[in-house]
């Protein structure tokens, strides 16, 4: 039989829904599909808009499907979650969309290859609801999901250990004193209000600082922020407390 429903997108939302988050899910368990499914579905201002079993198909869904957010396994079959989000990130129609990975309870390479490519942050599959829910909607807003636990992992599994190439296109000296003041405290794992409050200044001058850093260095979001503090030099794996 097999489960063709996931195969294909579903409604797109209605216009009297215009602020309602379209989340993709790719993940080759059915069982893990449904799941997420039901709880994405069930909370006011998120809709499911599709499913994939596989890289390949989320691709093909998100190029015809609006999606704000992809929920994506790392491991599927035909087409991996990391090969799909590079894909998904090099295509300038998609600019707009996120990628928040599903992994394992381990942190994996391919995890940390994907947040290279763009991923905007990762989940344990044994999430809880509630983290998932707020989970989607930071990443929809354009935040990182970084926990202080993650930044760590992912500066211990992948920066303090950089592959080949990992460094830095962009020179430090081209950001001003604050922006990097602002780019170390965001790989810390603080947000634009907590940011403000260190500095005390406005939280919209704390965004306004932390936006022009991301444009300098081109990053696509916090995430990418953080990766460049570390290899650029700002902040180093022992200063990551």
């Amino acid at each position: 039989y097999g489960d063709h429903r996931d195969l294909h997108s579903f409604p797109t939302r209605r216009s009297s829904d215009l602020m309602t988050l379209r989340i993709l899910i790719a993940d080759d368990q059915a069982l893990i599909r449904a799941g997420f499914q039901a709880i994405i579905d069930s909370a006011p201002g998120l809709e499911v808009v599709g499913l994939a079993e596989n890289g390949e198909e989320a691709l093909a869904l998100v190029r015809k499907t609006p999606v704000d957010v992809v929920l994506m396994d790392i491991r599927m079959p035909v087409m991996d979650g990391l090969e799909a989000t590079r894909l998904i990130m090099k295509d300038p129609s998609l600019g707009h969309v996120k990628v928040l990975i599903l992994t394992t309870f381990e942190l994996d390479a391919l995890v940390l290859q994907a947040m290279r490519a763009g991923a905007s942050g990762f989940l344990g599959k044994d999430v809880d609801p509630e983290d998932l829910l707020h989970a989607l909607r930071v990443v929809a807003a354009g935040e990182a999901l970084l926990s202080p636990r993650a930044t760590r992992a992912l500066v211990e599994n992948f920066i303090a250990q950089p592959s080949k190439g990992d460094s830095p296109s962009v020179d430090v000296d081209a950001l001003t004193e604050r922006e990097r003041e602002v780019a170390i405290l965001v790989a810390t794992g603080l947000s634009n209000d907590e940011i403000a409050q260190r500095l005390v200044i406005s939280p919209l001058t704390a965004k306004t600082h932390v936006s022009r850093a991301m444009t300098k260095i081109a990053a696509r979001d916090r995430a990418q922020l953080v990766v460049f503090a570390y290899q650029s030099g700002l902040m180093s794996p022992s200063s990551s407390g």
